[in-house]
C-alpha cells in the first residue's frame, strides 16, 4: 500500500536511458528468437546454466581489459561488500567451472540466456541492458571445438534467415606474430585495440590512432605489411578444416587478421560475424580462453565459444524483415461471459479447454457480445465459445470463427478437433 508522502504527489513514469520495457508484440518476437536458439544450442547438446546477476567485483575486474574495465557497473553493497552485475556471461561461467570442478563432467557444453550490463552510451544497437545468448566447451583442446562454435553460429543465422552476412576468424597467436614481425615489443595490447577498431574506422583511421601513439612511420608500414601477407597458422588451419568437414558453406566464414576481439582472456581463435545491412556492428562474438578458469581459483581446463548479440539480432531481423508470420498470442479460445446464468458453464468449459493443452481465456465480466468480440479480434486471438442459456440446456457451445465469421453449434469433443485443426 502507498504512504501518505507518495499519494500527494505524482512521479513521472519514465525507463532509465540504455534500458528498455518490451511489450507483448516485441516479446513475441523475441520469445521467437530465443526459441531458435535455444533449439540449435540443444541440438548439438550444449546444457543450460545461469549464474547471478551480481557477482564480488573481484570477479569481473580486470578479466575485460582496461577500456571494457570502465564499463562494468561496479559498486559497494549494504554489506559494503565491492561488487558488480555481470559484464559478460564468460566470466561467471568460467567461475563456475572454478567452484564446481568436482561436479561438471568434462568437456561441458553449455549455453546461456541471461542479461548483461554494461555502463556505455546508449545507441543503435548497443543498450546499458542485453540479454546475451552464450554457448562455450569446456574441455580438452581440440580444434572441433572451435569448429563446433562456428557450425552453431551458422545454423543459427541460417534459421533465422539471415542471408548477407560473414564469420570472420582470426587467432590471437597470429596476431602476435604481426606485432613479432612488425617489431612490437612495447604496448602491445595497446596496438591490438587499434586494430580492433578496423572494422569501424578503416585502416586511414587506424594509421592516425597508431601514429597518435607515437609508434615509427615505418613500424605501422610494417604492421600493415605484415598483415596483409598473414596466413593462418596451424591449429587455425586445422579448424578451417574441421569447419568445412562440419558442412558449413565456404562462403560464410574468412580468415580475417585484422580482427582482434577487445577482451584480454582471449588466447586463441578469436570469431566475429558482421551483417552486411544494417551497419550495426558485430553480431556474434567470441573465442578460446584457455587461461580464465585458471586465473579464477580453478584448474587449467581450455575452453572455447561466442555471444549471440540477441537485442542486435532482433534489431536485424526487424529492420530486414526476416520474420515469418507470427501470431499476437498463442490464445486459441476466448470464452465468453453472459453473467450468472451460465458463467458456471463457461468456466467450467475455459477450464476443460486448459486440460487439452488449448490456450484460452475467459472475459472476466458480462459485457456485450460486441465488445467481447473486438476484445478478441484486437489480441488475434481466433475463435470466440458462447455458452448462453440455450447452449447450456442443450449441452453445446456456439463456436464462432472470427476470421471467416462461421459459426457452428457443437459438443465439446468436437470444439476440441476443430481447434486442433487450425
Amino acid at each position: 500500500m502507498l504512504n501518505s508522502s507518495m499519494n500527494q504527489s505524482k512521479i513521472k513514469p519514465q525507463t532509465l536511458k540504455g534500458f528498455r520495457d518490451f511489450l507483448p508484440e516485441t516479446m513475441l518476437v523475441r520469445n521467437y528468437v530465443k526459441n531458435i536458439l535455444i533449439n540449435v544450442f540443444e541440438n548439438f547438446g550444449f546444457l543450460p546454466l545461469e549464474t547471478p546477476s551480481l557477482e564480488y567485483a573481484s570477479t569481473l575486474m580486470g578479466k575485460y581489459g582496461e577500456e571494457a574495465d570502465k564499463l562494468v557497473y561496479a559498486f559497494e553493497d549494504n554489506g559494503d561488500r565491492k561488487v558488480g552485475l555481470r559484464y559478460d556471461l564468460t566470466v561467471p561461467a568460467s567461475k563456475v567451472l572454478a567452484i564446481y570442478q568436482n561436479e561438471i563432467q568434462l568437456p561441458f557444453k553449455r549455453y546461456q540466456i541471461q542479461p548483461v550490463y554494461r555502463a556505455e552510451k546508449p545507441q543503435k544497437g548497443r543498450y546499458r541492458e542485453v540479454l546475451q545468448c552464450d554457448i562455450d566447451i569446456f574441455g580438452p583442446l581440440s580444434p572441433i571445438n572451435d569448429a563446433e562454435i562456428v557450425a552453431v553460429i551458422y545454423n543459427v543465422l541460417d534459421r533465422l534467415n539471415f542471408k548477407k552476412y560473414s564469420i570472420r576468424i582470426n587467432s590471437r597467436s597470429v596476431l602476435y606474430q604481426i606485432l613479432d614481425q612488425s617489431g612490437v615489443q612495447n604496448n602491445r595490447n595497446s596496438v591490438l585495440q587499434s586494430l580492433d577498431k578496423f572494422q569501424k574506422i578503416g585502416e586511414d583511421g587506424v594509421r592516425n590512432e597508431l601514429i597518435s601513439k607515437d609508434l615509427p612511420a615505418a613500424q605501422i608500414d610494417k604492421i600493415f605489411e605484415c598483415i596483409k601477407l598473414a596466413q593462418p597458422d596451424d591449429y587455425l588451419k586445422s579448424v578451417f578444416e574441421k569447419i568445412k568437414e562440419f558442412g558449413v558453406p565456404e562462403n560464410v566464414y574468412v580468415f580475417d587478421p585484422t580482427m582482434v576481439r577487445g577482451l584480454d582472456y582471449y588466447t586463441g581463435t578469436i570469431f566475429e560475424t558482421y551483417v552486411e545491412e544494417p551497419k550495426i556492428g558485430s553480431v556474434t562474438g567470441g573465442g578460446r580462453y584457455d587461461n580464465l578458469v585458471s586465473v579464477l581459483g580453478g584448474p587449467d581446463i581450455p575452453a572455447v565459444g561466442t555471444a549471440f548479440g540477441f537485442d542486435r539480432l532482433v534489431d536485424v531481423i526487424q529492420e530486414l524483415n526476416l520474420l515469418p508470420d507470427l501470431a499476437k498470442t498463442k490464445t486459441k479460445v476466448l470464452v465468453a461471459n453472459f453473467g450468472t446464468d451460465t458463467e458456471a458453464e463457461s468456466l467450467k468449459l475455459v477450464t476443460d479447454l486448459r486440460n487439452q493443452n488449448i490456450p484460452s481465456v475467459i472475459y472476466p465480466t458480462a459485457e456485450k457480445l460486441g465488445k467481447q468480440i473486438k476484445y478478441a479480434d484486437n489480441l488475434g486471438i481466433p475463435f470466440i465459445a458462447i455458452i448462453g442459456t440455450d447452449e447450456a440446456k442443450a449441452n453445446k457451445i456456439m463456436l464462432k470463427n472470427l476470421a471467416t465469421t462461421e459459426q457452428n453449434l457443437i459438443d465439446f469433443d468436437t470444439l476440441v478437433q476443430t481447434i486442433k485443426k487450425i
